[in-house]
Order: C-alpha cells, then structure tokens, then sequence
C-alpha cells in the first residue's frame, strides 16, 4: 500500500491512496485520490494544484510502465471539456476549467489512460458535482469532476461504468454522486 503520491515528502496531505488487490485474473492496482482544488486562482493554491497533477502524471508514467489493470479513481477537480460541465462560461476563470487544469488533465489521458466514463458514452449532462447553492441540483446546472482513468490493461477489461445522479437527490446527500465501473476480473492476464 502506498499512503501518499510519490514526488515531495513534504506534502502530508490525505490525498492518495494506492493498494494492490489480488483477482483471479492477476494484480489490480487501484489509487484513491483528492485532487486539490486550486481555488482561488492567484494565490498559492492553484500552483500546488499544478505540481500535484504534474505528481501525478509522473505516477502514472511509471506504473503503466508495470503493464497491469490500474484504476485511478476519485475527484480529480477536473472538468475535461465542455460536455463536462452544464454551462462552460461560468467556469472559465475557476481552477477547475483552467486551459492550464485542461492541459494536464490531456497530459494524463495521452499516457494511455482512458476516461471509463467517456469510454462508454458521448452524452452530454453527465455530472458528478452539483453545487449546493442556486438549485444547482433541481436545475441540472452540474460538472463532471470525479473520474476513473483506466489503464489500457484495465480499459481491455471494462464492462460498463456509470454514474449513480439519483444519490443526489436523497436526503442530506454530498454534492458529489458516485461514478463506478464494472470489470471483467476473472480473465487471466493475456
């Protein structure tokens, strides 16, 4: 198990996590991670936002050198593209939809990491976060921040993902709803 992302061993925060799992088909590696924020732009904040998603990339460079199903899972505060968030204008000076978020989000998906969600479906108005103000919710005025990047190994292996919106709608829900993904564990590793 791995309690934090290699890089700087100096960053204590609780932000990662990363665990082997045995499966009948081989070793899955999955990492849990809290992506910083980032907000607001101009101070501090949004430049360790950066070397964390530069960390990360570096992470990732090397474990798919290891050639076996890694899931990266988690709220990467990240909104990919304009079908990831209801009104795109909104978001255009927030950390989250920075050109410079975007880049590094690209950087991460160039390594061969597929995005499950989009791996399954082209549609518009997937969320994952709506905010609690405004009847953000009630309207739909959503964004697409929590990610599972798959591994080509685990990307070979998805079945289906989705994301679960009706938990928001429960009674003293998160503003955030699950995304999950189904793989098909019991082949063995080719």
């Amino acid at each position: 198990m791995t309690p934090r992302l290699p890089g700087d061993p100096e960053d204590d925060h609780a932000r990662f996590l990363e665990a082997v799992v045995s499966t009948e088909g081989g070793a899955l590696r999955v990492a849990s991670i809290y992506l910083p924020n980032g907000n607001p732009t101009d101070t501090p904040k949004y430049d360790y936002k950066i070397k964390w998603m530069k960390r990360l990339l570096d992470y990732s460079h090397e474990r798919l050198k290891l050639e076996e199903p890694l899931v990266l899972a988690g709220d990467y505060n990240a909104i990919p593209s304009e079908a990831d968030v209801h009104d795109p204008n909104l978001w255009r000076s927030d950390a989250l939809f920075l050109p410079q978020t975007r880049t590094h989000w690209r950087a991460l998906t160039n390594l061969g990491l597929t995005d499950a969600i989009r791996a399954t479906t082209d549609d518009d108005g997937l969320y994952t976060f709506w905010d609690y103000q405004a009847g953000a919710w009630q309207k739909n005025n959503g964004i697409r921040i929590d990610h599972l990047l798959l591994s080509p190994q685990a990307a070979d292996r998805l079945v289906t993902a989705g994301i679960d919106k009706h938990v928001r709608a429960w009674e003293k829900p998160s503003d955030h709803v699950p995304v999950w993904i189904e793989l098909d564990l019991e082949a063995r590793r080719r």
